[in-house]
Order: C-alpha cells, then sequence, then structure tokens
C-alpha cells in the first residue's frame, strides 16, 4: 500500500510538469519548421545565383607563383557563393606551393570574396655553391620565395635537396634562425656549429651568440634579448646562452679603473712624512775584535759621596785603621 502510494505521489509531479496536448503540438510544429528552414538553406538558398561570388580580392603574394596561383584561386572562387565558401577547394589550390602557409577566407554578402595569403616567412638563406634557397624554421624549402637579404645564411657542404633539409647541422641551424624574434632575425648574418660551442648565431653590428644546442630556443632567444637591451652588456665579443637562466657576456672592454696597478720600482716616501729619530739608548755593536769606545757624554757621572768626612775617595779604596 505505502509503495503504491509513493508511485501515485511521484506520477502527480510529473503529470504536472508535462506540458498539456495542445503545447506538445505547438512545440513539434516549430521543430519541423526550423528543419525545414535548415534544409531549405543548405541544399537551395546558399547556392542561389544572387549570392555567386562575382568580385575576388587576393593579397599577401610575394612569391614569384603569384599570377599562377591569383588565378587558380579566382577561378575557383567564382565556383563558391558568399554563403557557401568551400575552403577545402581553396586550401587544394596552394596545396602545391610550398611558399604558402595558410589562407584566411572572408565573405562579404552578397557577391564579394576576400582572400589573403599568408606566405611562410622564411628562416634562412640556404647556399650551396652558386644556389640559393629560402628556407622555413621546421627545414622547408620554400621554392618560389622571393631572395630575402635580411635572413642568416646557412652554408650547405652538398647538393640543395628536394623539398625539406634532413636530420643535420644545418636543420639545426635553421631550427635557431626560425625561432628568433623578427629584429633580431633581421641581424642575423650567419648560424654555424661548431665542435666547441654548438651553435652559434653572428650579428650584424653584435656579438656572437651561443645556443649549444637547439633545447629551450624560446627562452634562450628571450634571454639574448634582454641581455643585449642591457647598457651594460655593450662592447662584448660573445654572449653565452647555454643556460638561459644566467646568460653571460664575454670579451667586454676592461675600464682604466678596474686594471690592476703595474708591478715596478719601489716609489720613495714623500720628504714631509716623519721619520722616526734613532734611539740613543740602543748603542749598536762593534766589530769583533775590538774595544767599544763609549762617549763621554754617554758615560753616566757618579756623584760625590756627600756622607764620607774624608771627601771621594781617589783611586783604590783605602784599606780600614786599627783602632
Amino acid at each position: 500500500m505505502r509503495a503504491a502510494g509513493a508511485a501515485v505521489a511521484l506520477r502527480r509531479p510529473l503529470a504536472a510538469i508535462a506540458p498539456a496536448p495542445h503545447v506538445r503540438g505547438r512545440l513539434l510544429a516549430g521543430l519541423g519548421a526550423f528543419l525545414l528552414l535548415v534544409c531549405v538553406y543548405l541544399f537551395w538558398l546558399r547556392d542561389l545565383g544572387f549570392v555567386r561570388v562575382e568580385r575576388v580580392s587576393i593579397t599577401g603574394l610575394t612569391s614569384s607563383d603569384a599570377p599562377r596561383i591569383r588565378q587558380e584561386l579566382a577561378a575557383a572562387a567564382r565556383t563558391m557563393t558568399t554563403l557557401h565558401v568551400r575552403h577545402d577547394r581553396l586550401n587544394g589550390v596552394v596545396a602545391s606551393y610550398p611558399a604558402v602557409e595558410r589562407l584566411e577566407v572572408h565573405a562579404d554578402f552578397p557577391n564579394t570574396l576576400r582572400i589573403e595569403v599568408i606566405e611562410f616567412q622564411p628562416a634562412a638563406m640556404l647556399v650551396s655553391g652558386r644556389s640559393r634557397m629560402a628556407v622555413a624554421g621546421d627545414g622547408r624549402l620554400l621554392r618560389g620565395l622571393r631572395r630575402d637579404t635580411a635572413v642568416p645564411v646557412i652554408r650547405l657542404r652538398g647538393a640543395l635537396p628536394a623539398e625539406r633539409l634532413g636530420p643535420g647541422a644545418a636543420l639545426r641551424a635553421a631550427r635557431v634562425a626560425g625561432t628568433a624574434p623578427i629584429p633580431l632575425r633581421r641581424r642575423l648574418v650567419t648560424v654555424t656549429e661548431t665542435r666547441e660551442r654548438g651553435l652559434v648565431a653572428r650579428l650584424r653590428r653584435g656579438p656572437d651568440l651561443i645556443f649549444g644546442d637547439v633545447s629551450r630556443l624560446h627562452a634562450k632567444w628571450l634571454a639574448a634579448a634582454r641581455v643585449l637591451a642591457d647598457r651594460a652588456s655593450r662592447g662584448a665579443s660573445y654572449v653565452d646562452l647555454r643556460l638561459p637562466e644566467r646568460p653571460a657576456a664575454g670579451g667586454l672592454p676592461v675600464e682604466p679603473a678596474q686594471q690592476a696597478p703595474a708591478v715596478g720600482p719601489a716609489t720613495p716616501a714623500p720628504a714631509t712624512s716623519p721619520q722616526a729619530p734613532p734611539a740613543a739608548t740602543s748603542p749598536q755593536a762593534p766589530p769583533v775584535g775590538t774595544t767599544p769606545r763609549v762617549p763621554s757624554a754617554a758615560t753616566p757621572q757618579v756623584p760625590p759621596d756627600t756622607t764620607s768626612p774624608a771627601g771621594p775617595a781617589e783611586g783604590p779604596a783605602a784599606a780600614p785603621r786599627n783602632p
């Protein structure tokens, strides 16, 4: 009985919450209308002719393949509408051009499509004999990209690769240059690797930056920026960044006040300095075999004996008289 009463009591709140039959009918009708509009938009409205792309604006192209890329992008964009932009088709157009990193597409209703081409920023310039090729920080060769003189040079011993740098010193140097801040990257001259110091980036009008390896490159570049901004590091020949928490600037010019005094002959004391007088009571030892002569002024005088009636004794002492 109690269980049945509890079930009835529980059913009553649920019945109070459930909408009335006419309300449920309206909700279902509204949901059906919404789904119908979505279908109309997806399969009919967004592909209508009055929203078809007629004007295409393409910016950001600087590579030697710019005319061809612009023509292919415009042709693909005119098959779309501003309500139905096919990003996959546009990305497929530029996939075969290694200089293009990505696209940013913006649709202006009703008939304009704006495409901004983002190209890779060259990290360095690979040089192999007379061949030169821009390279990204991940080792990808940027064929078609115009040569930028404001990037460091990485010299290769062999020929240029086909698409990407393989593991080795050149790839590590490209990673160092690729993670550099743009203002510092434009000051880089070369990035090399030596056995003693590891990866070294040489600055134009600045010290050599010693990175050692490719670990924690962002922290090392931040430490380099702090040291280069410090006036106390001006004139340094290198900055050791292998421990980014404690970067060390070396080869600083020594200030004259910091130089150690030169060792030379002793300088005589000035004439105004007082000299201690010789002690009169400390006679010097005479040479061996000679009798010392005591000056009369230094010989003490014995006063006369005023208690004796006979006066002072002269010569040897007199013998006492018998009574």
